[in-house]
């Protein structure tokens, strides 16, 4: 008897409550009470009840438990927080419910997911994708269509992958997410993002009741207003468009460990977060609101947005601001309205619009099925059309897209924009066409003049001695462009007083001297508020010193971020061309990993955040700047090292910037160093940011190395350091490229995948090779990398013919010997 009533109590014990066992089930014999927890089967998330930071209310949530625990991606009662710890979740033949036990024993409701469908064994289950479900214990879990009810038909401030993310056209059923109130609230907060179906489907976030922002239209392949967004082979993404259902989900590709979601944060901004394996913690991967131009109607009706434009708004060709006096003081929210009306039933036509954010679709018209010619000619023919563009891109374009209201939230792209045709009255086009006309005989006319011109001053040129001319034209040339320089008001760079930078430095003292490069010395200087610097004097005898100088100002001025060298000021007194710099304690890199003594103290941990440091501060000038930029000169010797031992890239006297819709570009004057430039660029003079990638490949297997790649020798082949790499990783024989002092302080399947991403970087064709974005994603993740090919610049070589080529006076090298500069010499 007492046998069968210590059974009867452990069964009762057992049935009605489960603790933090790794189960990740409720049946309806048991009950989670705060405090329990249950564990999904690989034990990715876990469910339970928490109260966030700074709050003692409970709530019923997932969160990550492998990773980032305490990352709260669900929430069940949002609206309705426990007060205590009395909570408990029961499951029934109707549903699941979260039920609060009072003092008196009766239990209250706060939360439920109540069915119509009644089920014989219901029981909720956790899943390693983060979905809690509800079904019959008989159904298949693989099997969607059993599911009764899930936590994904209800997501909170976080998509993650495998959840929809749209509108269920046949039930109703919302998969919108809202923002938290606030970071330690999950209660509904202000932002919400959701698909709007009216018109052509968009996705548009919206404060409150106020739409705040609009992702764009789906193209056929992407999200046109979503630039950059690539997912690089680390997941997949699909959008479904039909009768039934319209949403998007996006799917981690088989294989890949890389944790990610996007989140919308309380102050509405909408990110995708990638966790970052090696700092543990989250980075951003890509933010849908970036810029200015992402906040909706910023520009009014029939304004354009630019980015890099100032002021950020203009009216469309042919419309003016409809308030002069607001547009002008930056209130563009009157946008703009017609020069010239609209009258239906004559002559009308369009003007087209490239590389844009196609306006509002809210009360616009479609047809998947009409080419683009028939668009056009049903716009033509309603005259309350004001638009039409098409529907998907794919195929050369087809589907028609129709607006008969006032074209709202148009921006300019530089890539990834969409085309659009504008109804415009024929008188417009006339007004254009004489403005054309104008504007080609101006052109005419100037060309003319200038032409004589240089004729005439070539004329009394020839009595004068060449070296005269020779002199006097450079003079005149760096007069005007250090001038100009003086003048620049946008740049924001303070000019220095020669004096003063004399002062600093003892007058350009050889005890002050740090080093000397093609452009000039180095110095090492002392301002009166006791702050370091680097002086950068650029000689006056070298021919290419002011286009590198001009460069150098231009493109650095405006940059700031913590892996790029700051430009303190300039000088340009008495003809001088001097750049001041922060001062970097720590030399530069090359000092380091190339010294056999200092290269000691250079431990794995300290050279992954050397890598990781670079590679940010690359991605910024590709892709994160105002313009991208094309460093050209990426070599161990110009990465800097401050007195924390964090990388800063320097030296942007060879770098390009591009706008608008450059990618690349071609130039017979090829500079840089041999060793680091890639193939297409040394023989073809062709440069991209595929070829700072290349060189950032070259670097990195130098740093894990130890080894110059021009340098390096081997007595058993002849192959430089990049062949070495390529065969030694071909060969499974990692190990004999590795830098001895790395063997001891890392792990060395780390360092491996290192070398893999290095041999991807410097891949033959351009095509091949990562961006950096994919890079720094590879860097902080264990997503799996692909198997690279062949590298370029990597067979054998005769040495003596390699420096024959370094000397070519056809591929000028000026940075050969280029500023090592501000840093200390010892």
């Amino acid at each position: 008897m007492e046998l069968t009533t210590l059974i009867l109590f452990c069964y009762i014990i057992y049935s009605t409550s489960i603790n933090s066992v790794a189960v990740d089930t409720i049946t309806r014999h048991q009950t989670l009470r705060d405090g329990d927890t249950i564990t999904s089967a690989r034990g990715e998330f876990e469910l339970g009840f928490f109260s966030p930071d700074g709050s003692t209310n409970r709530y019923l949530g997932i969160w990550y438990k492998k990773i980032s625990k305490g990352t709260v991606v669900w929430v069940a009662n949002r609206d309705r927080p426990l007060m205590n710890t009395s909570g408990v979740v029961q499951v029934n033949d109707k549903g699941i419910a979260i039920l609060q036990q009072t003092v008196n024993s009766s239990d209250g409701i706060i939360w439920s997911a109540n069915t119509s469908r009644y089920m014989k064994n219901p029981v909720v289950q956790l899943l390693d994708t983060g979905n809690w479900v509800l079904r019959d214990e008989d159904s298949h879990i693989n099997n969607l269509e059993d599911f009764i009810w899930q936590s994904f038909d209800h997501p909170g401030d976080n998509l993650l992958p495998g959840m929809k993310f749209g509108i269920d056209l046949v039930t109703g059923l919302d998969w919108s997410y809202t923002s938290w109130k606030s970071v330690d609230d999950p209660s509904l907060g202000s932002f919400t993002y959701r698909l709007d179906p009216n018109g052509f489907p968009q996705f548009i976030l919206l404060k409150g009741s106020v739409t705040w922002s609009r992702t764009g239209l789906w193209n056929g392949y992407k999200f046109s207003g979503i630039p950059n967004y690539n997912p690089n082979g680390i997941f997949t993404y699909m959008y479904v468009f039909n009768e039934k259902e319209i949403y998007y989900r996006f799917d981690l590709v088989n294989g890949t460990s890389t944790n990610m979601r996007f989140v919308l944060t309380p102050s509405g901004d909408s990110k995708l977060l990638v966790w970052n394996v090696q700092l543990q913690n989250w980075i951003v991967y890509f933010s849908v609101l970036d810029t200015d131009c992402d906040r909706y109607g910023l520009c009014g009706a029939y304004g354009k947005c630019n980015i890099f434009n100032t002021p950020r708004c203009e009216c469309l060709r042919g419309f003016v601001p409809r308030v002069p006096e607001k547009w002008n003081a930056a209130d563009w929210s009157n946008g703009c309205i017609r020069r010239t009306n609209l009258v239906c039933g004559t002559e009308e036509g369009f003007v087209k619009y490239s590389s844009v954010k196609l306006p509002d679709t809210r009360h616009s018209w479609y047809d998947m099925t009409i080419n683009q010619h028939k668009c056009e000619k049903l716009c033509l023919k309603n005259c309350s059309c004001t638009a039409y563009a098409s529907a998907d891109v794919r195929r050369g374009g087809h589907g028609c897209l129709l607006w008969f209201s006032d074209l709202i939230d148009i921006r300019d792209y530089t890539e990834d924009g969409q085309n659009i045709y504008v109804r415009m009255p024929s008188s417009e086009f006339v007004k254009s066409w004489s403005s054309t006309v104008k504007r080609k005989s101006v052109v005419i006319l100037i060309t003319a003049i200038l032409t004589v011109v240089l004729l005439g001053v070539i004329f009394l040129l020839v009595y004068k001695r060449k070296l005269q001319k020779q002199e006097s034209l450079k003079i005149s040339s760096e007069s005007v462009a250090l001038t100009k320089i003086e003048n620049e008001e946008d740049l924001d760079l303070p000019l220095f007083d020669f004096k003063r930078i004399a002062n600093a430095t003892s007058n350009f003292s050889r005890d002050k001297k740090l080093g000397e490069g093609g452009y000039g010395p180095v110095y090492k200087g002392l301002l009166d508020d006791g702050q370091e610097i680097a002086v950068k004097r650029l000689s006056k005898n070298s021919s290419q010193g002011i286009d590198e100088f001009k460069n150098e100002v231009s493109c650095i001025a405006k940059l700031q971020h913590r892996n790029l060298v700051t430009l303190l000021g300039c000088c340009t007194e008495k003809g001088e061309r001097i750049l001041i710099y922060e001062y970097m304690a720590n030399k530069s890199l090359d000092s380091f990993i190339f010294d056999k003594n200092l290269k000691n103290t250079m431990d794995w941990p300290k050279r992954y955040s050397i890598i990781n440091g670079i590679a940010r501060g690359l991605l910024y000038l590709h892709q994160d700047s105002k313009l991208r930029i094309i460093h050209r000169d990426l070599k161990a010797s110009n990465i800097l090292l401050d007195h924390e031992m964090n990388p800063k890239i320097s030296d942007f006297g060879l770098a390009r910037s591009f706008g608008g819709n450059e990618t690349e570009a071609n130039t017979s004057r090829v500079v840089g160093t041999y060793g680091y430039m890639s193939p297409e660029y040394a023989i073809e003079g062709q440069f991209s940011v595929k070829s700072d990638v290349y060189s950032f490949g070259v670097l990195l297997i130098e740093i894990v190395s130890g080894m110059k790649n021009r340098l390096f020798c081997h007595p058993d082949h002849s192959l430089n350091l990049l062949g070495h790499a390529w065969m030694s990783y071909k060969e499974d024989k990692l190990l004999q490229l590795i830098d001895g002092v790395l063997l001891d302080s890392s792990s060395h399947i780390e360092v491996f995948r290192v070398v893999r991403i290095g041999l991807l970087c410097v891949q033959q064709d351009p095509k091949d090779r990562p961006v950096m974005s994919q890079v720094v994603l590879m860097l902080s993740s264990n997503m799996k990398l692909p198997h690279p090919k062949q590298p370029g610049f990597f067979m054998e070589r005769n040495l003596l013919e390699a420096d024959h080529l370094s000397s070519d006076p056809n591929l000028s090298s000026s940075n050969q010997i280029t500023v090592t500069a501000l840093l200390p010499r010892q």
